[in-house]
C-alpha cells in the first residue's frame, strides 16, 4: 500500500469554489432522531461536528415540506425553527473547519396517512409500493397513493427553491437534491412507478420533466456550484426499477453537463439486483463515464476500492455510509490504516446517544 499521505483519498480537492480537504465524503444516512417539530438537536451538531474531518459532509435526508414527511423524527428545512436547529450544526461543523450540504427530500409514496393527518401520500401513480411505512405506532402496509394533480406540481417545486432558500438561511456550503432510492422525483423518473399520460409521464422527457423543473428551481435560488444531485440508476429499494434504465439516465446526466454543479452523486446497487437484468452491477463504469463534472461515488466502498477507483479515474469523491457512521474519525482511520469500529445496525435509527455520537475515536481508543 502507498504511503497514507498518497492515498488519492487523502487528497485534497477543489469542487467549484469549495477546497475539500480530502476526497472522503460521509454519505447521506436517516438517523430518526430529530426532536419535536422535526427539529434538529444539540446531538445532530455533534453527530455532524464529530465527523468534520471529512472532505464534505452530506446530511441526512431532510424534508422540503410537511407533505414530504414519511419516517418518524426525521428532519425538515421548512419551518423557522428547522432553520434555527440546522444554524447550530453548520455552525459546530464550520468551527471545525468542516464543510456540509443539505440533501433535499419529498418521500411521495413512501410514507403513510399517519403522518398526513389520515390523507393520503402523494406519488406520480396511484401505485401502491411493496413493504411497510415506519410510523409512530409501528410497522404498518403502504398505502395506494393519491396521483398528483398537475396543477399541484408547481407547488412541489417551488417548495425545493424555499427549502434551498432556507439551507441558505441555516448556513449550509450547498444542497443536494434527492432523486434517488424511490422517493418523489425517482419515483417521477422510472416507468415502474410513473404511469401517467401528461406532461409528466410516458417518454423519457416527460418523466424526467420534474427533476429539472426542480433542478433549475434550486440552481436558481442557488447558484449551480451550490448544488449537487444523487442518482441511483440501478437502484431497486422502495419497489423501483426502470424498463431502459441505460437509456433513462443516459439521458438525464448528459442533461446534468449543461448545468455545471457541484457535483453528480451516483450510487452503486444497494440491493441484489439478479432478477433486474436491465440493471447494472457497475454503475461507476456504466454512468460516471457521461458526466464531465465531479463524481461521488457511494456504496460498498472501501479505503481500498475507494482509493483504486479514483486512481482509475472513475470517480473524484467517494462517500461512505456505515463505516463513517461507525468511525467519525474515518479519514485518521484510513490515514493510518487502523481498524474500524463496527457499526451497531440496532442503533442506526432513533434513539438518542448510543450509536450516534458514542462511537470511540482511535484517540479515545488509545486512552
Amino acid at each position: 500500500m502507498t504511503q497514507s499521505t498518497e492515498q488519492p483519498l487523502l487528497q485534497s480537492y477543489q469542487m467549484g469554489p469549495h477546497k475539500l480537504k480530502n476526497r472522503i465524503v460521509l454519505a447521506p444516512m436517516t438517523r430518526n432522531r430529530a426532536g419535536a417539530g422535526n427539529v434538529p438537536t444539540d446531538l445532530t451538531a455533534e453527530y455532524y461536528s464529530q465527523r468534520a474531518s471529512g472532505g464534505l459532509l452530506i446530511t441526512e435526508a431532510t424534508q422540503v415540506s410537511p407533505q414530504g414527511v414519511g419516517y418518524p423524527a426525521t428532519p425538515g428545512i421548512h419551518s423557522p425553527d428547522q432553520i434555527a436547529g440546522w444554524r447550530k450544526v453548520t455552525d459546530a461543523v464550520h468551527a471545525k473547519g468542516g464543510l456540509i450540504f443539505l440533501q433535499l427530500w419529498h418521500v411521495g409514496r413512501i410514507s403513510h396517512p399517519d403522518f398526513h393527518n389520515g390523507e393520503l401520500p402523494v406519488a406520480p401513480s396511484a401505485i401502491r409500493p411493496e413493504g411497510q411505512a415506519f410510523t409512530y405506532s409501528g410497522l404498518k402496509d403502504y398505502v395506494t397513493p393519491r396521483a398528483l394533480e398537475l396543477n399541484e406540481i408547481p407547488g412541489i417545486v417551488a417548495d425545493f427553491r424555499k427549502a434551498t432558500e432556507n439551507a441558505k438561511a441555516a448556513g449550509f456550503d450547498g444542497v443536494e437534491v434527492h432523486a434517488a432510492n424511490g422517493y418523489l422525483i425517482n419515483q417521477f423518473l422510472e416507468d415502474i412507478s410513473n404511469h401517467r399520460t401528461d406532461a409528466y409521464g410516458g417518454s423519457i422527457e416527460n418523466r424526467a420533466r420534474l427533476l429539472f423543473e426542480v433542478l433549475d428551481a434550486v440552481v436558481g435560488a442557488w447558484d449551480a456550484e451550490h448544488v449537487g444531485i444523487r442518482l441511483s440508476p440501478s437502484g431497486v429499494f422502495n419497489t423501483m426499477g426502470d424498463s431502459n434504465p441505460k437509456a433513462l439516465y443516459g439521458y438525464v446526466i448528459e442533461k446534468l453537463n449543461a448545468y455545471s454543479l457541484a457535483y453528480l452523486h451516483l450510487m452503486n446497487p444497494m440491493a441484489p439486483i439478479d432478477n433486474h437484468p436491465q440493471l447494472v452491477a457497475d454503475v461507476a463504469g456504466t454512468y460516471g463515464p457521461l458526466y464531465k463534472g465531479t463524481r461521488i461515488l457511494n456504496a460498498g466502498y472501501t479505503r481500498e476500492s475507494g482509493n483504486a477507483l479514483i486512481e482509475a479515474g472513475g470517480a473524484e469523491l467517494i462517500s461512505f455510509g456505515k463505516d463513517y457512521l461507525a468511525n467519525p474519525d474515518l479519514p485518521e482511520r484510513f490515514a493510518q490504516n487502523a481498524d474500524l469500529n463496527t457499526p451497531d445496525q440496532a442503533t442506526f435509527y432513533g434513539g438518542a446517544a448510543k450509536g450516534y455520537t458514542d462511537y470511540p475515536t482511535l484517540a479515545l481508543a488509545a486512552k
